[in-house]
């Protein structure tokens, strides 16, 4: 439980500051400890809670309406990642995080958003809520595709950090229905949430204050840089342990 708080605190912290982050960050060291269904009903979870008691910080800040075609396509998109999710080993799981982890940061550090820029259209919503459900379902990491087509096009960190929160909101809502559905939350499951969430709300304090002095200007560069080294990490241990049990 203390790398589980040290890593969630970390992660929360990761999250207030640029409205993403937290299951990028904290997935892949769960599921280096817990089964990957635990791993993600607990990341799930927890981004609910504390999306719910925080949402006075971001809600109303970007428009909801643009989001239904993207919840939608996420929801169907959320329910196919579910049962892919039974199907990986954890070897496999944490393979996928990682690749996910370090495509994302590499489309972040490459793209940045222009002055007076607009939001992509539709197609572009439809294609990053089909392909964050799947990711949501899977690894509860719906961030990559939202994230790219948030931050490519919407230069205000404020807006960019509300519409990735308002949408992880209802992912972490779509994530729990699902694994309920598949028979992944387990009696051990409100255990878990209870020890973690006291560590979930101190970094989410922690990493809102850090955003209201240093968001305008660091925000981007900093998530780029975790991320990344989180995603290559994880990619390196998941490709040992499959040449490990290969050979």
């Amino acid at each position: 439980m203390v790398l589980v708080w040290g890593v969630v605190i970390f992660a929360a912290v990761m999250r207030a500051f640029t409205g993403f982050g937290f299951a990028l960050a904290a997935v892949p060291v769960f599921s280096q400890i817990m089964a990957p269904s635990e791993a993600v009903v607990l990341s799930a979870s927890l981004t609910l809670a504390v999306s719910l008691l925080t949402r006075k910080t971001y809600w109303g800040e970007s428009s909801l309406k643009p989001m239904i075609p993207m919840l939608l396509l996420a929801l169907l998109g959320t329910l196919l990642g579910a049962r892919l999710l039974m199907g990986l080993s954890p070897a496999q799981f944490q393979l996928w995080i990682g690749l996910a982890v370090v495509a994302a940061s590499l489309v972040l550090s490459l793209y940045r958003p222009a002055q007076g820029a607009r939001l992509p259209g539709g197609v572009w919503r439809a294609v990053a809520g089909a392909a964050s459900g799947l990711l949501n379902g899977a690894f509860a990491i719906p961030g990559p595709p939202v994230v790219v087509y948030a931050v490519a096009a919407e230069p205000e960190p404020r807006r960019a950090r509300a519409l990735l929160m308002t949408f992880f909101l209802f992912s972490a809502v779509m994530a729990l229905a699902s694994y309920a559905l598949a028979g992944l939350v387990t009696p051990q499951a409100p255990l878990l949430f209870a020890l973690a969430f006291p560590a979930m709300y101190l970094g989410d304090k922690l990493g809102y204050y850090l955003f209201t002095r240093y968001g305008s200007r660091f925000y981007r560069r900093v998530a780029v840089a975790v991320l990344l080294a989180v995603g290559v990490t994880t990619t390196v241990r998941a490709l040992l342990q499959l040449g490990a049990w290969n050979g």
